[in-house]
């Protein structure tokens, strides 16, 4: 929604359908192709860090002070939210353009429960689930299609969701 007010755009500005397209295609012909995404993070002390994505300026991360943090950045677990709420925006998005959908308002709220009594290893370690417990998106969708195809593009996007597929399912993770 460049160079408009927050409420003043009559739609959400659109990505480009051509280059749509030509991914859409892409996908179709190489189904199998896996991309290896990259980010390096630095520790700049008490619980800041820089992730340096690609060439872009550093992404940073902090804890609040309740988490003995400064408060200059979201922790570690609100990016996740942050990443799951982006992440299903884009589907939201690419999908209505793929249906010339109109989109006029698009806002995902997200919040999650997590326990943090273990501090990282360092508090309580009874047993507990570690990490979200349960995640609610709100996904506030306004466009030029019926209620019910806008409840359809929110399902579509959310089923295709790289992030939110990584959170419902196990992952490898290997750390050397």
């Amino acid at each position: 929604m460049a160079n408009c007010a927050i409420n003043s755009c009559t739609r959400l500005d659109p990505i480009d359908k051509a280059g749509l397209e030509a991914l859409i295609k892409a996908g179709k012909q190489n189904p199998d192709v896996i991309k290896t995404l990259k980010c390096r993070t630095v520790a700049e002390g008490k619980f800041r860090h820089a992730n340096y994505i690609r060439t872009l300026p550093a992404y940073i991360v902090d804890e609040p002070p309740t988490l003995l943090g400064e408060d200059t950045a979201p922790n570690p677990s609100e990016a996740v939210l942050a990443a799951l709420g982006s992440c299903i925006a884009v589907g939201i998005h690419a999908n209505a353009i793929a249906q010339n959908i109109v989109i006029t308002k698009l806002e995902v709220e997200l919040e999650g429960d997590l326990n943090i009594t273990a501090v990282w290893g360092t508090g309580d370690l009874g047993e507990k689930p570690l990490g979200f417990t349960d995640v609610r998106v709100k996904v506030d969708l306004q466009s030029n299609a019926q209620k019910s195809t806008n409840d359809a593009l929110v399902a579509h996007a959310l089923k295709y969701s790289p992030v939110a597929n990584t959170l419902l399912r196990n992952v490898n993770l290997e750390v050397k």
